[in-house]
C-alpha cells in the first residue's frame, strides 16, 4: 500500500502534473499552426507567429489551454456551466497574460481599447465570449482527442521515456523564454534609443541599451544572434507603448527587414 503510495503522481483537480505539462507542450504548437493559418488565410503573409525565438510554438496558447482545461474541472456539469467558466477563466488568463508582457517582456501583444465593454485593453467582451464558445469545444471535442493522441504515444515510448521527454522540452521552453525575452528587450533598447522615443519604461530600456550595445563583446553576440532581422521576422507585429498612450510597430522603424516569408498577392 505504501510502494503504491509512493508510486502516486502529484495531480491538479485529478489531472496528473505530467498530462498538464504535455497539455502545454501540444496546444502551444497547435497554437502555432492556428496561428500561422489565420495570418496566411486573412493577411495572405506566411509569417513568424512564434512565441519563442526557437521553435514552433506559441505558449500563450498552451498557458490559456492549461488553465482552461484545469479551471473548468469544476464547471463540467454541463454545457451551460462550461460556458460561463470558460468566460471566467479565459479572461483572467487573457488579461494576467497581457499583464505579464507588458510588466515584464515590454511588449503589447494585443489592444482592444477600441472594443466595447474592455478593461485596459487588455480584454473585452466579444472576446470574453469567445472564450466560453471556445471552451466547449475544448471540454467537449478537442480535448478527449488530445487525450487518446497522448495515452497512444505513451503506450509506444512508455512512461518513463515519455515523462523525460516530457521535462526536457519543457527544459528547453523554459530557457528558450529566457533569450526571447533578452533578445526582445535588445532590439526594443535599440529602437528607443536609435530613435529618441518617449516609451514607456524608457529607462530601463536606456540601461539595457548601455549593457549591449557599449560593450564590443555583447554587442557582437546581439548582431550575430539577436540582430534586428532575426527579431522582426519572428516577431513581426512586435510593438511599443509609448508615453502618451500610442502605439507603434518596431518594424516601421527597419524597413529595410521584410517582416514575413512569404506574401501572396
Amino acid at each position: 500500500m505504501v510502494e503504491q503510495n509512493a508510486k502516486k503522481e502529484i495531480a491538479i483537480f485529478g489531472i496528473k502534473i505530467y498530462r498538464i505539462l504535455q497539455y502545454f507542450i501540444i496546444y502551444s504548437m497547435l497554437g502555432f499552426i492556428l496561428e500561422t493559418t489565420f495570418a496566411l488565410v486573412v493577411y495572405g503573409k506566411l509569417e513568424s507567429r512564434q512565441g519563442f525565438l526557437y521553435g514552433p510554438v506559441c505558449p500563450i496558447y498552451g498557458v490559456g489551454a492549461v488553465f482552461m482545461i484545469v479551471g473548468l474541472q469544476k464547471f463540467k456539469k454541463n454545457g451551460y456551466t462550461i460556458f460561463a467558466g470558460g468566460i471566467l477563466i479565459g479572461s483572467i488568463v487573457e488579461y494576467a497574460i497581457s499583464l505579464f508582457g507588458e510588466k515584464i517582456l515590454n511588449v503589447r501583444w494585443w489592444d482592444y481599447s477600441d472594443k466595447f465593454l474592455n478593461l485596459n485593453g487588455r480584454i473585452c467582451l466579444l472576446y470574453s465570449v469567445y472564450w466560453g464558445i471556445i471552451a466547449i469545444y475544448l471540454m467537449k471535442s478537442l480535448n478527449p482527442q488530445i487525450d487518446k493522441f497522448l495515452e497512444f504515444i505513451t503506450k509506444k515510448l512508455g512512461d518513463k521515456i515519455m515523462n523525460i521527454t516530457t521535462i526536457a522540452i519543457i527544459i528547453f521552453l523554459f530557457v528558450n523564454c529566457i533569450l526571447s525575452a533578452i533578445a526582445i528587450n535588445t532590439l526594443l533598447s535599440r529602437t528607443v534609443v536609435e530613435n529618441g522615443l518617449q516609451a514607456q519604461n524608457k529607462e530601463q530600456y536606456e540601461k539595457t541599451y548601455d549593457y549591449f550595445y557599449n560593450n564590443e563583446r555583447r554587442k557582437k553576440l546581439v548582431d550575430k544572434f539577436w540582430n534586428e532581422e532575426k527579431i522582426i521576422k519572428t516577431y513581426p507585429n512586435l510593438r511599443l507603448s509609448m508615453e502618451n498612450g500610442s502605439v507603434i510597430y518596431v518594424q516601421d522603424y527597419y524597413k529595410y527587414v521584410q517582416p514575413y516569408y512569404y506574401k501572396f498577392k
